[in-house]
């Protein structure tokens, strides 16, 4: 088991897929020896979008606070809190921060293994 504390794996950096704004990260499972998943808490700041991307396996991104307009090939939908969109391998998606409030996001996808030490 391994119990990480978000407060120690957050970093502000631009947003992936673009740099379209900022966003803070907390990125949870990089420490994770021979970790299959990854899980990830994501800030979008007023302004902020994670680019549009292809994806090379399904990703979901679940909504904890504030809103935002995801988007999956042609396809666009608002997201607001305890929403997830459950996005498949194969499409090109991003999602951006709408409104006033940072949205406040968990990601999660799958990785190919490392070994495990």
């Amino acid at each position: 088991m391994i119990v990480v504390a978000e407060n120690d794996v957050r970093r502000d950096e631009p947003t992936p897929h673009g740099n379209i704004g900022t966003s803070t990260a907390y990125r949870i499972s990089d420490s994770v020896p021979g970790r299959t998943m990854e899980f990830r808490k994501r800030v979008l700041h007023p302004g902020g979008a994670i680019g549009l991307h292809p994806l090379a396996h399904d990703e979901v991104y679940y909504v904890l606070s504030g809103e935002g307009e995801v988007q999956s090939g042609t396809d666009k939908r608002r997201l607001t809190p305890g929403m997830a969109a459950y996005l498949y391998d194969g499409a090109t998606v991003g999602i951006r921060q709408l409104g006033k409030a940072p949205l406040v996001l968990i990601v999660s996808y799958p990785v190919k293994a490392a070994p495990r030490p």
